[in-house]
Order: structure tokens, then C-alpha cells, then sequence
């Protein structure tokens, strides 16, 4: 057994070993206080003096609805997650400042991570998120919180981690077992970082508990076995991978519940203009109907006729897009269970 697990670490890549090494090493200087996290499970929800759990919670579902929005990365919802967990449990936090403060780390995150030109401005990033504080304010709350944490590009998080088991895992199926897509990974990640719980967890075994409950899905003995010399050579106990599985596996059920109210981008509607809205009203009962689409093949007048009826103009209120769970990067077993 000794010369089986030594055989399959040998097989992955010494360098990602390194990493692996260094990371865990490193993944304590990027964990929230766990005094703080306690006190935040400990708050009631309608306290006006500090942030609860729940309060915090749907701030990060709203996070992950922006990032969706925006087309920022799963690394820069994370990274958001992170600096806002670590922001409030060394700082006394007002419920009221919360907006503030989640937006700013959700901008802080995209200019680490994003390509300058991908970076949303300032601006359209409040107005998207209907808050009502200036760029001022969100310039000195970046200020405060860029002073008070280490705010660093390549900081350890559970997708650090994630990315690193699924290269090993990769590496040593080698296509002899079907793994989950990082995809799903990734996207089932989100789920948990938006329950407090989670974020007492250790970068390392959330992103380990993670790969090991889609493996008991799969009943693959020959991934679980890996997982298992993962565990050993990185010294995670037994019993800390076991209840960390376990939560994540309630999370996906919940997830999966009917009654669970997943994030989505239904509360980031389009702004419109005066006149906009008094035409919208007006023309509320009296829809044209479309014309008819030729089958054939169009001649030059009916095409630019048809066209010009069809279109729609700039000021036409379109939806906003769709979330996460009902696009190709939420895992298909999560859009299912919300038909």
C-alpha cells in the first residue's frame, strides 16, 4: 500500500508538489479570524450594529450575481469573498456600510485578477449595483481596506487549491476515469463561499472535500484512493475531511432544494430614461404583432423592411442575463433541480 501511494505521488508533477507544499504553508495568512467569524454567526439578523451571517450571506450572493454580470472570473469571486471575510472579522462593520464595502472588494478583486480593459469603471459598477454611495466613498473604503489587509494577487484561496488538485488528478487518470469538468468545480465552490460556514475552512480541505464528494458520486475507488494520498501527504485528518465533506455535500443538496433561493441577475435591471419609461407605459397594451418571416429567400426591399421592424432600438429594455445556474458554468445537476 506504502508503495502504491508513493508510486502515484511520484507520477505528479514534482514542481506541483512544490506548489502544493507552499501553498499550505502559506493558506493561514489569507483565512478570516475566526473570533470574527463567530461573532458574525452570533449576530441577529435585524442587528443595526454589526453583520450577521445572513446579512453577509446574501451581500456574497449579490456579489456572485456582479461577477456574473460583469463576465469577471470564478478567481475574482473568490479573491472578493476573501478580502470581504477578512475585512469583517478585524473590523467593526455596520450593516448600513456593507454595500460599500462588498462592491469594493469585488473591484479590488477585478483589478488583481482581470485584464485592465475587462475591469468595469468605477461608475457603472455602482450604478449596476443600484447603491447609493459616490466613487469618492468607494475610493476610501478601498483606501482603508487596501491598508488593512494584504492585499495580494496570487493570495491562497480554495480555488488556489482546487486548481491545483484537478492538474494532479488530471495528470494520473490520464483518461482512464471521467472527472468532473473545473467548470462544475468552480461553480460548486461559489455555492459554498456563500455560506459563512464554509469560510472557517482550510483552503486546502474545503478544495479537497470538494473533489471527494463528487468522487463518492462518481463511486470511483480509484479516485477515492487518491484523494485519500492527497489527505496523507498534505497531514488532514480523518475526521476534518470527513465533516467538511459532509457539509459540502448538504450545501449541494440544499442547492439542489427547490426552496433554495439561488443567486441570479434579476435584481440588476436597466435604468432607463424619463421619456423611456412613459413610452414603455404607454405602449404597455397596444404591442404590435411582428410580420411574418419569408421562408424563401428575401428580395432588397422586403429585407430592409422586415429588419427595421424586428429590431430592437436603444432604448428597448432587454432582461438582464441569465445566472449562473441557468448557464453552461453552473453544474447540470443544479439547472435541473430549479426547473
Amino acid at each position: 500500500m506504502l508503495f502504491s501511494r508513493m508510486r502515484d505521488l511520484q507520477a505528479i508533477d514534482s514542481l506541483l508538489l512544490k506548489e502544493l507544499k507552499s501553498c499550505c504553508a502559506r493558506e493561514f495568512n489569507f483565512l478570516p479570524r475566526e473570533t470574527g467569524l463567530k461573532l458574525m454567526e452570533s449576530a441577529s439578523a435585524e442587528s443595526h450594529s454589526m453583520v450577521s451571517a445572513k446579512c453577509r450571506d446574501a451581500r456574497v450572493e449579490e456579489l456572485w450575481g456582479l461577477t456574473s454580470f460583469f463576465g469577471y472570473s470564478t478567481q475574482t469571486f473568490v479573491q472578493a469573498v476573501n478580502l470581504l471575510d477578512r475585512f469583517l472579522t478585524i473590523m467593526k462593520v455596520q450593516p448600513k456600510h456593507l454595500p460599500c464595502i462588498g462592491v469594493c472588494c469585488l473591484h479590488i478583486a477585478a483589478k488583481m485578477v482581470e485584464e485592465e480593459s475587462n475591469v468595469s469603471p468605477t461608475q457603472e459598477l455602482i450604478r449596476i449595483s443600484q447603491s447609493k454611495f459616490t466613487v469618492s466613498d468607494l475610493c476610501r473604503m478601498e483606501r482603508i481596506i487596501s491598508e488593512k489587509l494584504s492585499v495580494e494577487p496570487e493570495a491562497v484561496t480554495a480555488l488556489t487549491f482546487l486548481h491545483l488538485y484537478y492538474s494532479a488528478f488530471t495528470s494520473l487518470s490520464a483518461g482512464r476515469e471521467e472527472i468532473p469538468s473545473i467548470a462544475r468545480l468552480e461553480a460548486q465552490l461559489k455555492a459554498c463561499l456563500c455560506r459563512l460556514v464554509f469560510s472557517k475552512a482550510k483552503p486546502s480541505v474545503l478544495a479537497l472535500s470538494l473533489i471527494a464528494q463528487e468522487f463518492d458520486a462518481l463511486q470511483s475507488t480509484t479516485l477515492l484512493k487518491i484523494v485519500q494520498q492527497f489527505q496523507r501527504y498534505l497531514k488532514i485528518s480523518d475526521s476534518e475531511q470527513l465533516y467538511w465533506k459532509e457539509l459540502v455535500a448538504k450545501c449541494m443538496t440544499e442547492y439542489c432544494s427547490s426552496e433554495c433561493n439561488k443567486p441570479d441577475n434579476k435584481k440588476l435591471v436597466w435604468i432607463v430614461s424619463r421619456r423611456t419609461a412613459q413610452n414603455l407605459q404607454a405602449n404597455h397594451f397596444s404591442v404590435p404583432g411582428l410580420p411574418t418571416i419569408p421562408e424563401g429567400s428575401w428580395d432588397e426591399s422586403e429585407s430592409e423592411d422586415s429588419c427595421e421592424d424586428m429590431s430592437c432600438g436603444e432604448d428597448s429594455p432587454c432582461g438582464s442575463p441569465g445566472s449562473d445556474g441557468e448557464g453552461a458554468f453552473f453544474p447540470s445537476a443544479f439547472r435541473k433541480c430549479r426547473k
